[in-house]
């Protein structure tokens, strides 16, 4: 991966992108908003013909004066055209409206993280997750997950689901390549891998170690799968190294759940999870790396997705280079067998063994 190497922007196109990163909390908004309040919508409706303003007006509902201002706020933005008094969508526009990975990641800035940016700059000099405050009263934003009002809990859920869903299917087959069938899954969520799994072959057994919030959660969609014969929970805080792991398992599988913790938290969960298995055991490792991307975009969409753990999720931890995540592995006694990468949209499968 090259896009980082040099600078290629013109002194002019350089000033140009620094006026808009000034501004970006407002394009951020008047985007988010243009999307909500149906505007861009209707402007779309109207094909290239576009639509005036107060035809904008009448099918929206939106003031004269917000209307006003949220065109041509979005004439710089881009999300509009305008000729001879009548506004068409862009291409950005339509993503915007319809790209469900642009909608999924502007509601999860919007609802999780906006407020709690704020406190980005407090964050960094504490090493504390400052800006969590916005949402409610924990040491780490996952104590409060079951806690967390309907709309917010459901763009955190969106926006953690979205790429795992399209990954799980692909993953399958390397995961459960005949000697794995006692899996322990660290930070099962809401039980789509336990799922995903039992569907996929019907001589696997999932235990689940998580917090006792999230456990709830996942038992839930478990019985409701019809599964619970097949899939044991264990509550445990992962951070309390007191809680002893269980033991006899053919592989531990860890999907976004690294990333949620620092390096030496990695460190000593990977040694924990040492102990889980049996000598020839193997630690799977999926995550999404920024520097295993195909496209900038998703190297960006990662290293953004990063500030989010400063401020909110827990002060200590991002996605990772993985340079960095390699050499927490490689501290904590194993080695990398296998790399896998490009599955789904964005992620990496580590197939790791204890060092003989």
């Amino acid at each position: 991966m090259n896009f980082y190497k040099t600078d290629t922007r013109t002194a002019l196109e350089a000033k140009g992108l620094a006026q808009y990163i000034a501004f970006g909390p407002v394009i951020f908004q008047v985007a988010r908003v243009m999307r909500d309040s149906g505007i861009l919508s209707a402007v779309e409706t109207a094909g290239g013909e576009g639509l005036t303003i107060e035809e904008i007006i009448d099918k929206t509902g939106v003031s004269r004066y917000g209307v006003r201002i949220l065109l041509e706020s979005s004439l710089g933005i881009g999300l509009v055209t305008l000729n001879e008094g009548r506004y068409a969508i862009t291409k950005t526009g339509y993503f915007i409206l319809h790209d469900p990975l642009t909608k999924v990641n502007m509601n999860f800035v919007q609802d999780v993280c906006y407020k709690g940016l704020f406190w980005l700059e407090e964050s960094i000099k504490e090493g504390k997750p400052e800006g969590l405050k916005e949402l409610g009263d924990w040491n780490t934003v996952y104590e409060g997950l079951s806690q967390l009002p309907s709309h917010i809990q459901k763009s955190w859920f969106d926006f953690d689901h979205f790429f795992s869903d399209i990954a799980f299917p692909a993953v399958l087959e390397h995961v459960y390549t005949g000697d794995v069938k006692n899996l322990l899954e660290i930070g099962g969520n809401t039980g789509k891998w336990a799922i995903a799994s039992a569907s996929y072959a019907s001589d696997i057994h999932i235990t689940i170690m998580d917090l006792p919030g999230q456990l709830n959660v996942a038992e839930k969609k478990i019985e409701k799968a019809g599964i619970s014969d097949r899939v044991s929970f264990i509550p445990v805080n992962i951070l309390d190294e007191s809680q002893p792991f269980p033991t006899g398992f053919d592989a531990v599988w860890m999907s976004q759940f690294l990333d949620c913790f620092s390096e030496e938290e990695i460190v000593s969960i990977m040694k924990r999870c040492g102990g889980a298995i049996h000598e020839d055991g193997t630690i799977l490792i999926l995550e999404a790396f920024w520097d295993r991307q195909r496209f900038e975009t998703a190297a960006f969409c990662l290293q953004q997705t990063s500030v989010y753990f400063t401020a909110i999720a827990n002060g200590n931890s991002q996605m990772y280079d993985s340079k960095v995540f390699i050499k927490c592995i490689e501290d904590a006694g194993f080695e990398v067998l296998e790399q896998v990468d490009g599955i789904g949209l964005s992620h990496t499968l580590l197939k790791c063994k204890k060092k003989k």
